[in-house]
């Protein structure tokens, strides 16, 4: 006889174990006084069931396989020792423990096979058969003699069909009870097996269509949601339990309406909407566009319910805004180029002409302001057009390894020319190394530099505040962090989302430019660049450069912190 794997021990044996021992405990040592013929099969007996307890309760994994066989048959030996004894001792054949055989019997079935089932009722039978033989040979002495033998066959015809009845109902026991569970052990591999099919249906169907990156949701005919996938919790931002079962148009109505009327136009009309574009509201009130495709499921019986996929369309509007933005400034660069060198040639002309008209003739008054006005506006004309100029130029980097902080240096120097600058702005330098190598184009990023710090100068015009250079390695990115930041008033946020547009400027002097050219020079060079500000803290732009790689000089550990009035 062997376990049979694919018993379920635990679910109904061990119960059926435990309870069998309670059974003969309260009979041996409550009803019976725990005679002492029967102390030594109890004691055994009983070891052997705390031993398969504890095998059942560790092995998780099956690991003790044969030993948990060898515990069991030993529990079920001793176990019909302890039977024999209880019926031997309480009457014999008229025993009324004769019962605890068929718990027996009906408990090793849910272990063995059929077969090891009817061995164990032939054992169970000739140990019922045995007592009885020792009871009737003798009234004093048991005896097992050939005289007790023919006892039993001349007594009375009750005897002998009692002990005929009982060894049948336990032969019969055994048959049903291991026909049964042989029966239920094939039904439990064809539901395993049948188990394992829908799993793997499953993982072809429902497991991919809810780990789709776009939603899917599903209505029946009366316009309640059948299926909702995790894509579309996210997106819609609702749970599937909380909305599986409702009518569609009671979730939606609120933060989604025209999802809602998408859905009922396939339900009440047959309508599908193959490609379709709506605008739906977030759990906090942004708007989310949402790209939309429904389509009508029908079966042989007619409309069975609606389809809908879709998808966040937030990245892709704002990868469309980019790609209009850049097309946008490339054509700017494209006309700064063309008009630039037809406006250069006559305004240098014209100024020059003035300047020399200025010197030769003796003018006063408002002849005088008029000169001065057309060399000022000239002036501002030839900065504009070097602005066109450079925007037209940020084309083709040439890529080479650029020390940042000496860039830095010679930008102050420049800045402390440039018009924008005055005595009350203090300019700081914060960096975690002395030396920063970066890859990029030194010239461009110069006019980097030099437009970001006369944009924080323009923003301090007219009041006392810092200016800061500060930079920050991550070794493990391999990026160089560079922060500009000013203590100016701050952008506002209406006006964040346009710093970048060329032309765009909230100066009275500004071209509109500076920033532009700023953001074609991150374009060109791929370099990341962020805006923060707060109204009337300041603004900081962070611009993120690679290392350069290939230089191993390691890097130093002094800290950069100098302030330059």
């Amino acid at each position: 006889m062997r376990l049979d794997k694919h018993a379920n021990i635990m679910g109904w044996f061990l119960p059926l174990r435990l309870a069998q021992f309670v059974i003969l405990f309260t009979v041996v040592v409550f009803w019976m006084n725990y005679p002492r013929f029967m102390q030594v099969q109890f004691v055994l007996y009983s070891i052997c069931t705390l031993a398969f307890t504890i095998l059942l309760a560790i092995d998780k994994r099956g690991r003790f396989k044969n030993a948990t066989i060898a515990v069991i048959g030993l529990q079920f030996l001793f176990e019909i020792i302890l039977e024999s004894s209880i019926i031997y001792s309480t009457g014999n054949i008229n025993s009324p423990f004769s019962a605890l055989f068929i718990l027996t019997i009906v408990s090793a079935a849910l272990v063995y096979r059929l077969m090891g089932t009817m061995i164990l009722a032939s054992l169970v039978s000739a140990s019922y058969a045995l007592i009885i033989w020792l009871g009737i040979g003798s009234g004093v002495v048991p005896e097992l003699s050939m005289n007790a033998l023919r006892r039993v066959y001349s007594s009375s015809d009750r005897v002998f069909y009692s002990i005929f009845l009982h060894i049948l109902i336990f032969y019969l026991v055994a048959f049903i009870s291991g026909y049964l569970a042989e029966r239920i052990k094939q039904r439990d591999q064809e539901l395993k097996d049948t188990s394992l099919a829908l799993k793997k249906a499953k993982l072809e169907t429902d497991d991919i269509l809810r780990h789709l990156n776009s939603g899917l949701l599903t209505v029946d005919t009366n316009g309640r949601i059948i299926y909702f996938n995790r894509a579309a919790e996210r997106i819609l931002g609702y749970r599937e339990e909380d909305v599986t079962g409702m009518y569609c148009r009671e979730v939606f109505a609120e933060r989604m309406p025209s999802l809602a009327r998408n859905l009922m136009d396939g339900v009440d009309n047959s309508i599908a909407h193959p490609r379709s574009e709506i605008e739906t509201l977030d759990i906090d009130g942004h708007k989310v566009p949402l790209g939309l495709a429904t389509s009508v499921l029908r079966d042989g019986d007619g409309m069975r319910g609606i389809i809908a996929i879709f998808s966040d369309l937030t990245e892709a509007k704002l990868l469309e805004a980019k790609v209009r933005f850049a097309d946008r400034l490339a054509a700017v660069g494209e006309l700064s180029a063309s008009i630039a060198h037809e406006i250069r040639n006559p305004l240098a002309a014209i100024s020059g002409s003035v300047e020399v008209l200025k010197g030769d003739l003796k003018v006063d008054g408002e002849n005088e302001r008029l000169m001065n006005l057309i060399v000022k506006e000239s002036d501002r004309l030839t900065n504009l057009l070097n602005e066109f100029l450079t925007y037209a130029r940020i084309d083709r980097p040439a890529y080479n390894k650029v020390e940042l902080l000496h860039l830095v240096t010679e930008t102050l120097e420049i800045l402390h020319h440039h018009p924008s600058f005055h005595d009350q702005i203090r300019v700081q330098i914060e960096a975690d190394e002395s030396i920063i190598y970066v890859v990029g184009d030194e010239g461009l990023i110069k006019q980097l530099l030099i437009n970001l710090a006369v944009n924080a100068c323009q923003a301090l015009a007219g009041r006392a505040g810092c200016l800061r250079f500060r930079y920050v390695v991550n070794q493990e990115k391999g990026t160089v962090e560079m922060y500009v930041e000013d203590d100016g008033p701050g952008i506002t946020p209406e006006h964040m989302k346009s710093i970048y547009k060329p032309f765009y400027s909230t100066k009275k002097e500004g071209t509109g430019l500076g920033l532009a050219i700023v953001h074609r020079i991150c374009s060109a060079l791929k370099l990341d660049i962020t805006a923060d500000s707060q109204v009337g803290e300041g603004t900081t732009f962070l611009v993120e450069f690679k290392t350069y790689q290939s230089d191993k000089q390691p890097l130093g550990d002094r800290q950069l912190n100098s302030t330059v009035a």
